[in-house]
């Protein structure tokens, strides 16, 4: 048997379990794990410029492709504090981090240690697993139960705690023997999928919700797979988007209070039956249970026994990873079909299909300055099918929903239900790093943008390209516009004067400036007639210099996006557009 650090150890099993990339900061607390991650020096690591940006760079690492765990280390104390967002973004999108902290010796762990702190009581709340590894024996077989619980069931982070003496006392560790232990995904039942399948049959108007679990689960392919065999409309919810193109028929619109489509919401209203897979009932997507529910039935699959019933009780739960519970809706969906037990519902598909091509909002303003709406028409013609997006919360990320079209699994990387401003730039980073050729466009509204900032340096220094769309009107837009309830307009306007950048007027920060002085390239779009050239340069020098480039673009100080307080009572500001339908199409099978 080999003798090591225990911290040795550690970094031997992150090899073995297939990590190839950290995002953190060093401290005095956690330098003998970065002195044992620069002796392996078969791991890399990316330099954050404050510990929450490498806890969401991890996020962004992870949710860019299937297997990925993130890792985020930080020191002891506050550099633990400053990835609870991290946990908690990860946490309630199910989505598996490592963060890895420093901490004061077991021996002055109860005597108010220089940055000591129980980190573990402050993020259990948001992770699968917190503990201080008291034992340095412990410390491989840590992380291996780390990784196998981020693995197993509903994917999650994890936080280790490392006291600096632990890290550094010596054990027996073999690495030749080490083996990543197996993970656990509960399974459907081929019973259980055929009592769905009777509920569906006695369906006229089902609907197939496709949640986040698909995407998890890698499965987006069985998807659309089981929604072309038994000829379904699908609706997936904004952490699926993507796992069924935007452009395929059976594609019928995202349903929701704000990140929604009127032809989603419409054929919603009219369905008799759902089928929810992977997904947990979010109230943005819901609304109230009683509008959502009324005159439907319900089947819910999901990976946790606890997510069923926890938003209202469905006729039928099936506990169940979403890929296998897939994998046999496909097999008994095909047997029904070749014996003819499959109904068929083709003429509710051309239904939600005419819904689809007439049930439109209006984008193509011409007023200067931009309205948001013009700038995602153009960002749609600009980038193509292949485009990633990466984005956060707030009115940005809202019309971005209703106007932006994903073709692909993994591109749409979204925080959902934490939703912390600041996400959208450090999780675009980490896509990066996850995908060195993917195309990139991140969006962001002026005050998520600002938040984390500073980490366009990383993008920088490590040569991390991607395009950052900043659609500015200087204001919190979401807040302010839930404060027309209240009928306020209060500490919520970002603008004023910058005496040193009069030619943008009342709309305070020199972001090209900022973007300029950390290290990239920043363009700014006043003349809608003016985007696709700006996209075109921020494509050119993204190619020339490996930064990160910002475009932008002035919006009108206010403006107020579709929403609503249920999926029947959606207020629209803007012109809709309710387009004379065509024959309908049929369904691709």
């Amino acid at each position: 048997m080999a003798r090591m650090m225990a911290i040795e150890a550690a970094v031997h099993v992150l090899e073995k379990e297939g990590v190839s990339v950290c995002f953190g900061v060093p401290g005095a607390a956690i330098n003998p794990f970065y002195a044992a991650l620069q002796r392996n020096g078969r791991i890399g690591h990316v330099l954050a410029r404050h510990v929450e940006g490498a806890s969401h760079m991890a996020e962004g690492y992870t949710r860019a492709k299937a297997g990925n765990i993130g890792v985020c280390i930080g020191t002891s104390g506050p550099a633990g504090t400053d990835m609870i967002t991290g946990l908690y973004s990860a946490s309630a999108d199910s989505i598996p981090i490592l963060c890895i902290t420093g901490q004061a010796p077991r021996a002055r762990l109860h005597k108010e240690d220089f940055q000591a702190v129980d980190i573990p009581s402050i993020a259990k709340p948001v992770a699968k697993w917190a503990v201080t590894v008291l034992e340095p024996g412990q410390v491989p077989y840590a992380f291996q139960q780390a990784f196998h619980l981020m693995r197993s069931g509903r994917p999650g982070p994890v936080l280790l705690d490392l006291p600096i003496d632990v890290q550094m006392a010596e054990i027996e560790f073999d690495p030749d023997a080490y083996e990543p232990l197996p993970t656990y995904k509960p399974a459907a039942t081929r019973a259980q999928v055929e009592k769905a399948l009777s509920m569906l049959n006695a369906a006229e108007r089902p609907l197939l919700v496709a949640g986040g679990g698909i995407i998890n689960a890698d499965a987006s392919d069985r998807l659309v797979e089981f929604a072309e065999v038994a000829g379904l409309p699908v609706i997936p919810t904004l952490m699926a988007w993507g796992a069924i193109p935007d452009d395929h028929p059976l594609m019928a619109g995202m349903v929701g209070l704000q990140t929604a489509h009127r032809y989603g919401n419409a054929a919603m209203l009219a369905s008799d039956f759902v089928l929810g897979i992977g997904n947990r009932w979010a109230n943005r997507h819901t609304g109230s249970v009683d509008v959502y529910t009324k005159g439907r039935k319900f089947v819910h699959v999901d990976i946790e026994p606890t997510q069923i019933g926890r938003v209202f009780a469905p006729d039928l739960g099936i506990v169940s990873d979403a890929g296998a519970a897939l994998d046999l809706f496909i097999e008994v969906a095909k047997e029904w079909k070749a014996d003819g037990k499959l109904r068929d519902w083709s003429e509710w598909v051309k239904t939600c299909q005419v819904r689809k091509r007439s049930m439109l909002r209006k984008s193509d303003f011409a007023n200067v300055p931009i309205k948001p709406q013009r700038v995602y028409q153009e960002m749609n013609s600009a980038f193509g099918e292949d485009v990633c997006y990466v984005s956060t919360i707030g009115l940005s990320q809202i019309a971005g929903a209703q106007f932006l079209h994903v073709y692909k699994p993994r591109h749409w990387i979204n925080c959902g239900q934490a939703g912390p401003l600041g996400w959208t730039l450090p999780a675009a980073l980490g896509v990066r790093v996850a995908d060195p050729k993917r195309k990139i466009v991140a969006l962001s509204g002026d005050y998520d943008f600002q938040f984390l900032i500073e980490e366009l340096a990383v993008g920088a220094q490590f040569k991390l390209p991607y395009i950052h769309v900043l659609v500015n009107n200087s204001y919190l837009g979401l807040i302010r516009q839930a404060q027309r309830a209240f009928q306020m307009d209060f500490q919520v306007q970002l603008s004023f004067e910058n005496i040193n950048a009069p030619e943008i007027g009342v709309y305070g920060v020199d972001h090209v400036a900022v973007a300029e002085g950390l290290g990239c390239k920043a363009i700014r779009v006043t003349d809608p007639d003016n985007l696709q050239s700006a996209f075109a340069q921020a494509q050119a020098w993204m190619d020339e210099f490996q930064v990160p480039v910002v475009v932008e673009v002035i919006l009108e100080r206010v403006t107020n996006i579709a929403m609503g307080t249920e999926i029947n009572n959606i207020t629209e500001f803007e012109d809709v557009l309710d387009v004379p339908a065509d024959e309908p199409e049929l369904v691709r099978v």
